[in-house]
């Protein structure tokens, strides 16, 4: 018989900043293990606390390594960093392929610095499906600051937006240029624009064509801000400071007004409708098990029954299993 699984106590040392406990606690969300309700329920009254970053952009603008350089530039401040990596699925295992852990290896030592790849699992939007709540581990854990690193996104690989306080596209001279990447649509998500290897040609032109969309009025900006265009070079952390003064400007520019709140209702909505589309999707798998589905089915044939008293009757004959 499998031990049981001490929520309890795994959450009382993860409220404590103990790494073990949380990395448990994350894996038994990723794996929706026994205690995942218990744990949330536990969690709850210790979240909303952590500024909670996102960064995207396509592959191969360095990410990681901006990743890296930020939690470096954050510890320097005396801030806990949770970082949660999303990497591609291994074909093999499922899991997360590691690429971005192995780049941030630097931090793997230090007690303020909190890393977890997560895989996809064929999870579109960029992110894992279990980020939402591994983010809030976290986030009770005393970070400070979440960076939700994802995988190299498009047009519509955008899902970090509806879980960042404040959201950074990254994008780089020579892969398709600012107005390029305007038409892509994720420009259309960011709150801080970061043009990394800025030593490279073309990256000054880059930087004036991403302000002169900006000032043309190419995001709507109706909350007020305009997002900063913040050149870097990541791999020796030249701009690294301007970036970390970008994100605390946007986070004191929210605090100001209503903006976190209405974006962490908004986050709050779209994960309660999430997990309500997986019950409603067990739901529907235990429906098409049914004892009662050919027997309907045949009083159908028959002219006994049209197809939508058959489906109310069918709905009626399912209960929802009250241990889930």
């Amino acid at each position: 018989m499998a031990r049981r699984t001490d929520v309890a106590g795994l959450v009382r040392r993860a409220l404590d900043g103990e790494q073990l406990a949380v990395a448990r606690l994350i894996s038994l969300v990723e794996d929706a293990g026994p205690g995942l309700r218990e744990a949330a329920a536990a969690l709850a009254p210790h979240t909303g606390r952590a500024h909670v970053v996102g960064l995207t952009g396509p592959p191969g603008v360095g990410k990681s390594t901006t990743t890296s350089a930020l939690v470096s530039a954050l510890r320097a401040d005396g801030r806990r960093v949770g970082v949660l990596a999303v990497d591609p699925s291994s074909p093999f295992t499922g899991g997360a392929l590691l690429g971005d852990r192995v780049r941030m290896a630097e931090h793997t030592t230090d007690p303020g610095v909190f890393i977890r790849s997560m895989a996809t699992r064929g999870h579109l939007g960029g992110l894992a499906w279990s980020t939402p709540q591994a983010l809030r581990v976290l986030d009770a854990a005393g970070c400070d600051v979440v960076l939700v690193e994802t995988v190299g996104v498009g047009q519509s690989e955008v899902d970090v937006v509806a879980l960042a306080d404040t959201t950074v596209v990254l994008l780089a001279p020579g892969m398709g240029d600012g107005v390029q990447a305007a038409k892509a649509g994720i420009l259309e998500v960011a709150d801080v624009f970061v043009v990394n290897k800025a030593d490279r040609d073309g990256a000054d032109r880059a930087v004036r064509e991403l302000r002169q969309m900006l000032s043309m009025g190419h995001r709507d900006a109706a909350d007020g801000w305009t997002p900063p265009v913040v050149p870097t070079v990541a791999t020796r952390a030249d701009g690294v400071a301007d970036l970390a003064a970008a994100l605390d400007e946007h986070r004191a520019h929210l605090d100001a007004g209503d903006g976190r709140e209405r974006r962490r209702l908004a986050r709050a909505r779209a994960e309660i409708e999430a997990l309500a589309l997986d019950a409603v999707r067990v739901r529907i798998g235990d429906l098409r098990g049914s004892v009662a589905l050919p027997e309907l089915a045949k009083r159908m044939v028959a002219g006994e029954l049209d197809p939508y008293r058959a489906a109310d009757e069918l709905v009626g004959a399912v209960r929802p299993d009250p241990s889930r």
